[in-house]
């Protein structure tokens, strides 16, 4: 059974992505490394909705990538989805996801709430500039989205944008080539969730990073396993933040997408498009199953539905 069905998912690799009701669903693939994109252009994926950079920085014992490694890696993920858009995201990495296992820091207690993605990428400029450059330049090669992750500060956001543009400054200095990119933010804090205008002012897409929104709408960590059981995506507060970063998206005309594990579970997949979801990222493993959801999916009639289970006490139960 499990052979026939693969078989009946692979067919639908070139089947466009839209649901009953005429909508577009664009379904994107989560990469690790560039030779990941070879995976998603065999699913079907039209672009990669998340680089998670920080796997070329991970167990190099102190010895971080330089620009010319950085960019290669970029250029070669950009080259392999031969003209779909990549979205690149800065390093996330610190002390919850340290760069070498043996650095568990007891100073630290709190990993996940400590210096960590952007605040991490922030307290070493020269580092994150020679990561921007590196994108910047891949840029030049293909449609490149620039993701940054975990802000939620309007002085980051400005610390940020100004670091972007002295990386562009820099390329010009040294007279090397680069293109222009779309610049987004993950939503993954709350206090960004409940940001979005100041967000929305500053960036031209969002991303939803759920496993993070969840782990800190809840406050409980998921590899805890006294309380992961606790960790919920159906949770009502989580619901609101999920949607309610959809509809301000809308509303102003600017792209979004998920791209935590809520996009890749089909179990979710009619939820997600009845709040209004167009964009899904998920491991390119998930695409032809969650395709699959999209093309029995009628959107429209999802969203009385969608709206239903936003509003109950028990959105799980109320899912069945």
């Amino acid at each position: 059974q499990g052979d026939l069905e693969r078989e009946r998912l692979t067919r639908l690799r070139h089947t466009p992505a839209v649901t009953l009701d005429g909508q577009k669903i664009e379904l994107l693939a989560n990469i690790e490394m560039p030779e990941d994109t070879k995976t998603a252009m065999q699913v079907g994926a039209v672009g990669v909705g998340l680089f998670r950079s920080e796997f070329l920085f991970m167990g190099r014992q102190g010895h971080l990538p330089d620009e010319e490694e950085q960019y290669d890696a970029y250029r070669r993920a950009v080259e392999g989805m031969a003209g779909l858009p990549v979205t690149i995201r800065t390093v996330d990495v610190g002390a919850d996801k340290p760069l070498d296992e043996a650095r568990h820091d007891a100073a630290h207690l709190n990993p996940a709430l400590g210096l960590r993605a952007i605040r991490w990428s922030l307290a070493d400029p020269d580092m994150f500039l020679n990561q921007l450059r590196a994108i910047l330049r891949a840029a030049a090669h293909g449609r490149v989205n620039l993701l940054i992750p975990m802000l939620a500060h309007a002085s980051e956001i400005k610390q940020t944008l100004a670091l972007v543009e002295q990386a562009q400054r820099d390329l010009d200095h040294r007279g090397m080539a680069y293109g222009s990119v779309q610049l987004g933010a993950m939503i993954e804090i709350p206090a960004a969730a409940l940001s979005l205008r100041l967000f929305l002012h500053h960036f031209d897409f969002l991303s939803i990073g759920t496993n993070d929104l969840i782990q800190y709408t809840l406050a409980i960590d998921r590899a805890d396993e006294s309380v992961a059981h606790l960790y919920d995506p159906l949770h009502p507060a989580v619901l609101k933040l999920v949607a309610d970063t959809i509809s301000e998206c809308h509303r102003q005309g600017k792209s979004v997408s998920v791209c935590g594990e809520m996009a890749g579970d089909v179990t979710l997949t009619r939820l997600l498009l009845g709040l209004g979801l167009r964009s899904f990222s998920m491991h390119p493993s998930q695409v032809l199953a969650v395709k699959q959801q999209i093309l029995r999916a009628d959107a429209s009639k999802l969203k009385a539905w969608a709206q239903d289970i936003l509003n109950s006490e028990d959105p799980a139960e109320k899912m069945g």
